[in-house]
């Protein structure tokens, strides 16, 4: 049922709050919060911390998978330029980083569970942009969603190369990931990084459908997704 009056209390927990907003919910989200300090989504302690992921998690927990996957190509009597698909398996990350945020993180839900997933998804990123700890993602949500890919990894190449694929592919996130949260809590002053800062707060406070990527800016030229430069119209 699509309540557009319903309003959002902030100081009561979130989590079955913002499906009550049927179509308002697009606009609601893309209302970000900008404190450190934001709203709980969850009554109870455990919930809560469980949602939440201190940043440096990411590299400390996926990069000794990445080189488990790498050693096992080397290991198996891999040839270097067969190794080297590590490398192709980054640059699948890249189109999955654009897919995923383009076509999944930025669906527009209309009914109850779906604004509630979305919330979890992406909704509470763009509602609290400065949250640090609800910035990267979970690694339990992401062990899960890696057991899918890695049989259909297998399925897709040679199992030779698998394992060097994948892990280029998971290095690929880890670097999304960390770059992510520098954008968000880093402070550069010149150069691409300052330059990547400029394009994803675009994306956060100015122009939400545009400015897909993390990285990099590269793909949103050719998709026109670039968000527009300051003192052109969308």
């Amino acid at each position: 049922m699509v309540t557009k009056a319903f309003t959002v209390d902030l100081n009561k927990p979130l989590v079955f709050q913002f499906g009550h907003l049927g179509e308002a919910y697009e606009e609601w989200v893309h209302r970000p919060i900008v404190s450190k300090e934001t709203p709980r989504c969850f009554c109870g302690n455990v919930k809560q911390f469980l949602t939440r992921t201190v940043w440096w998690a990411v590299p400390v927990i996926w990069l000794p998978v990445v080189w488990w996957y790498v050693s096992m190509s080397v290991h198996i009597g891999l040839p270097p330029p067969q190794i080297a698909t590590a490398v192709v398996g980054i640059f699948i990350w890249t189109l999955l980083e654009y897919s995923l945020h383009r076509f999944l993180f930025h669906v527009r839900p209309k009914s109850y569970w779906g604004n509630t997933m979305h919330y979890f998804i992406q909704g509470c990123h763009h509602k609290q942009p400065m949250d640090g700890l609800r910035l990267v993602f979970p690694p339990a949500a992401t062990a899960i969603l890696l057991v899918p890919v890695v049989e259909i990894v297998k399925l897709s190449i040679p199992p030779s190369i698998a394992p060097a694929m994948f892990g280029g592919a998971l290095l690929g996130y880890v670097m999304y990931d960390c770059t992510h949260y520098y954008l968000h809590h880093g402070k550069p002053c010149k150069g691409v990084s300052h330059n990547l800062k400029r394009y994803h707060m675009k994306h956060h406070f100015r122009v939400q459908d545009k400015g897909f990527r993390i990285t990099s800016s590269f793909g949103g030229d050719v998709f026109g997704t670039l968000p527009p430069k300051f003192g052109e119209k969308r």
